[in-house]
This record gives structure tokens, C-alpha cells and sequence, in this order.
């Protein structure tokens, strides 16, 4: 095995990270890009931290997210950058967005259960854009008659909203807690 010396080290992550197309964890990064040189986990993860200290207050940053770190621009960019490309992210409607929020918040939790909460039926279309996405999986069946599918959400859906772990979602406002609208009934 070679050894190799931090600057070296440290721009050989770096070039692993902007060739990647997906996260990189430091035991990925270990067992591939250095699979020839003899490099503790520790000493990985102390580049990377230099790395993301390094792009601090740039145009790109690096990130960690639940699968690994990854480059990415800074959000306050984001409108800018949006007119590189000529095709628009994709719009997703609200009752595709309500029924992802659900299965995040209760997962793991059947179609049933989401459109009790719903009060309409979930489109086989919505879940079918979801499992397609690989946002959500069925990760078990409930033990009731027709063992309905539980559904949760991935590691996909975690990187694709810049999360590392679920605890991140903002807290959901309960009915107590949504503000009131005023209105009149004269008007």
C-alpha cells in the first residue's frame, strides 16, 4: 500500500467529489478512489472537513447528506443558476407534495391511513411518481385483512431534499398552531 500526503490526499477527494454523480461516504471514498493507498477513515474525514471549511462562503459548498457529502451551489443562487438549464424542475401538484409530507411525517403509514388523513383518495399516479422518484418504498405490509403496504421514505428522497436524517424536517404546524385568517362575514 502507498501512503499518500495530505495535499494529495485531500485533492484526490476533492476530484472524487466533483466527478461523482451521487454522494460519496468517507468508506466509499475509502474502498474505491483509495483502495491502493493506506488511509484511515479518520484522516479522510479530516480532508473533508477541510474541504467544506475551504468552500465556505463560495459559490458551491459541500454538503453531507444521509448517503454521503456532495457538492452543491448555494441556495441563494439557485434562481440564477435555474437559467442554465431549459428544462424547469419539475412541478409537482399539492396533492403528490401532501402525500409525500404525510409519509414522511407518519411513516411508516398504508395508503389507507393517508387518505383517511387526506380526506380524497391517493391517485395511483402520485405513488406511482413517488415510488418512480425513489423518494418512498413499500418497507412491509400492515398485519390486517388485504395486508395493505407500508410505505416510507429513502436515503434518495433524504439527498434529494438536502437532508441527513428525517429529524431534520421542519416540525409540521398542527391545527392548534396554523395562524388564524381574519375575515368578515359582510364582506
Amino acid at each position: 500500500m502507498v501512503f499518500l500526503e495530505d495535499d494529495q490526499l485531500k485533492g484526490l477527494i476533492e476530484a472524487a467529489f466533483f466527478v461523482s454523480e451521487k454522494p460519496l461516504s468517507v468508506q466509499l471514498i475509502k474502498k474505491t478512489v483509495l483502495a491502493d493507498y493506506n488511509v484511515s477513515n479518520k484522516r479522510i474525514l479530516a480532508q473533508v472537513n477541510q474541504l467544506r471549511a475551504h468552500y465556505q462562503d463560495r459559490g458551491i459548498e459541500l454538503v453531507k447528506v444521509a448517503t454521503g457529502y456532495r457538492f452543491q451551489a448555494v441556495a441563494k443562487y439557485s434562481n440564477e443558476l435555474a437559467n442554465l438549464f431549459k428544462e424547469r424542475a419539475p412541478r409537482y401538484s399539492r396533492a403528490l407534495l401532501e402525500t409525500l409530507s404525510l409519509i414522511a411525517y407518519k411513516q411508516p403509514i398504508t395508503r389507507g391511513a393517508i387518505e383517511d388523513i387526506r380526506g380524497v383518495a391517493v391517485s395511483s399516479a402520485i405513488m406511482k411518481t413517488l415510488l418512480e422518484r425513489n423518494w418512498i418504498d413499500v418497507v412491509g405490509h400492515k398485519e390486517v385483512p388485504g395486508r395493505p403496504a407500508l410505505y416510507a421514505t429513502t436515503q434518495e428522497f433524504l439527498d434529494y431534499f438536502s437532508l441527513e436524517t428525517l429529524s431534520e424536517l421542519p416540525e409540521p404546524l398542527s391545527v392548534e398552531k396554523a395562524p388564524l385568517t381574519e375575515f368578515s362575514l359582510s364582506d
